[in-house]
């Protein structure tokens, strides 16, 4: 869906998603055109000190490090050669970016879109979404109990393993789906109060045309591909039939708890 960017090529850009949208997928894809930064989840606050260690940041006496030079580091990092920086942020990881920079820059506190173009240029928004939330809750549980977030990829910190066989659990997949609504809805009205209009990428549109989905993402930050250049995918999917199982018997006992609910509440009105 289109977006709106004001005349000009953006010096950096964020994906703003939610989890199991594809957004791994996206920045690989990105990555590799070679003009769209080196993005990754740079500032996923328990991975920071992670990242810190592999670019070597000096760390305070307490084991701290100064955010500004991480900012600056990160930059280095996820710059392509054409000075393009990318990075993907969640709804959660927002505010604490935004509250560190406030107290780099305090003088922008408050206003957030101008603290990101202080400190990374002048930026751009992509909106990464899911149409079916269902599909995406059940995969984030079983990411959330196998541990394994992504399989391929290029150089990104977080889990790949480690957890435990996946079990089915309606009750979880349902607050998860809720907490999908709820951050899809919270990243809406955050971009609505802030004046921006992001381009948005729907996971379903992106998983049926990878490389026509990176092109118009491409098109709308003003950024050309090199002629001959190809776009390739460095995730591997990760859905498979357990997933569908999951998502028909969620559904299927979803809609007969409805059912159930009915027929109480029929049965009430009737005074039985």
């Amino acid at each position: 869906m289109a977006g709106h960017l004001a005349t000009g090529q953006i010096a950096s850009y964020f994906v703003c998603a939610t989890p199991r949208t594809g957004s791994s997928l996206l920045l690989g894809l990105l990555e590799s055109t070679q003009v769209a930064g080196r993005p990754q989840a740079y500032f996923r606050e328990p991975d920071e000190p992670l990242w810190a260690d592999r670019w070597r940041i000096p760390r305070t006496s307490q084991g701290g490090f100064d955010y500004g030079d991480y900012v600056r580091a990160a930059l280095r990092a996820g710059r392509s050669a054409n000075g393009v920086f990318g990075a993907k942020l969640m709804w959660g990881t927002l505010e604490q970016v935004v509250d560190k920079l406030a107290g780099i820059h305090p003088d922008l506190a408050g206003d957030p879109v101008r603290l990101l173009d202080r400190a990374f240029g002048r930026t751009g928004f992509v909106f990464l979404r899911r149409e079916d939330v269902v599909a995406q809750a059940v995969s984030w549980l079983r990411a959330e109990q196998s541990n394994v977030w992504y399989v391929g990829g290029s150089g990104e910190i977080g889990a790949t393993g480690g957890g435990r066989t996946p079990t089915f659990d309606a009750g979880r997949i349902g607050q998860l789906v809720q907490m999908i609504e709820e951050h899809n809805a919270a990243w809406e009205a955050w971009f609505a109060a802030a004046g921006i209009l992001p381009y948005v990428v729907r996971y379903e549109e992106l998983d049926g045309d990878l490389v026509g989905v990176t092109l118009a993402v491409l098109r709308f930050l003003r950024l050309e591909m090199p002629e001959g250049h190809t776009i390739e995918a460095r995730h591997q999917r990760q859905a498979d039939e357990l997933n569908d199982q999951w998502i028909a018997r969620y559904r299927g006992e979803s809609s007969a708890e409805c059912l159930d609910q009915g027929d109480e509440a029929a049965s009430y009105h009737r005074g039985v």
